[in-house]
């Protein structure tokens, strides 16, 4: 193995066109630790807004970005049950954020936190998935408890533009435009109150989408798009008689084996759709992606392909 690898390693707050690749040295791995051979990594958010030099308390430079990845394990360390060679997914953890993350060609991660899978998507597929479905997924799961039958306002279903047509294309029953007809269009649909929101756009929304609550139904709240992520003089009587208020902060563990492997099978089938607006190849096109996220409003996953060696 070489002693050194790439990787785009920040000291501080930069543009986007200063992600720039440099050598590191090659992370070792210590006792339930695993080694990933970094094929593919999503941008998100989170890390563009680290790269600002915004991002919260549990962050600091000098860091390696990246809070996903998918890859193949190279090494492992004592008391793993893991062998090398074998695709995994990883994400949260601290990942990318208080240990370095997936913007290198290697990331070291604890065991709890890796995924094994087998599939014969491509990496670029497979790339898009581990943050979006442990979100996605254990939100539904964990956060709400969802039921089959049930309705569920997913308040923030783009960080977008909404299109309609796309929202209905990956499986959307009804699309509501986030404005002042909202909760009259909501109830129109959902006449004896919702059953089920997930909260994606802000705190200070959560009022409103209690109100569209029925009596035993659940909102969630899962993060904050407009960065608002407390509710100023917060009263518990805000909360409707009946409804309850929760909220889902994710671990790896909320995606399990067994439901990742069926959603890739959903997605082998064409049975479940992911959206993936860009595919860059290597990392020298972190920085184009960055630049892409921050001034292009195409709705879909960012994701970066490390070829093989």
């Amino acid at each position: 193995m070489p002693k050194t690898m790439r990787a785009v390693r920040l000291t501080g707050p930069v543009a986007p066109q200063e992600l720039t690749v440099t050598e590191v040295p090659l992370p070792a791995v210590t006792a339930g630790q695993v080694r990933i051979r970094v094929r593919a990594f999503g941008i998100n958010e989170s890390e563009v807004t680290s790269r600002k030099g915004e991002s919260g308390p549990d962050f600091s430079f000098p860091r390696i970005l990246g809070i996903e990845a998918v890859g193949v394990v190279d090494a492992v360390g004592d008391g793993v049950n893991l062998v090398p060679g074998q695709k995994v997914a990883t994400m949260m953890g601290g990942l990318g954020r208080t240990i370095d993350g997936s913007y290198a060609e290697y990331t070291v991660v604890d065991a709890a936190n890796t995924i094994p899978f087998e599939t014969d998507l491509g990496w670029d597929i497979v790339g898009a998935l581990p943050e979006m479905l442990q979100t996605a997924h254990g939100s539904l799961t964990a956060g709400l408890h969802l039921q089959a039958g049930q309705q569920v306002l997913i308040h923030g279903g783009t960080s977008t533009v909404a299109r309609a047509d796309l929202l209905h294309h990956v499986g959307a029953d009804h699309v509501v435009t986030d404005d002042d007809t909202l909760p009259g269009a909501v109830r129109a649909i959902a006449t004896e109150g919702l059953d089920a929101v997930l909260e994606f756009v802000s705190a200070a929304a959560l009022p409103d989408m209690l109100a569209l609550a029925r009596s035993g139904g659940v909102v969630c709240f899962v993060g904050a798009l407009s960065s608002e992520w407390t509710i100023p003089d917060f009263s518990p009587f805000t909360i409707p008689n009946g409804v309850h208020l929760t909220s889902y902060a994710g671990e790896a563990a909320d995606l399990s084996a067994d439901a990742l492997s069926r959603y890739l099978g959903a997605i082998e089938a064409d049975t479940m759709r992911i959206i993936i607006s860009d595919t860059y190849t290597g990392l020298d096109q972190v920085a184009a992606a960055h630049q892409d996220f921050d001034s292009t409003h195409r709705v879909g996953k960012r994701v970066v392909v490390i070829p093989g060696r």
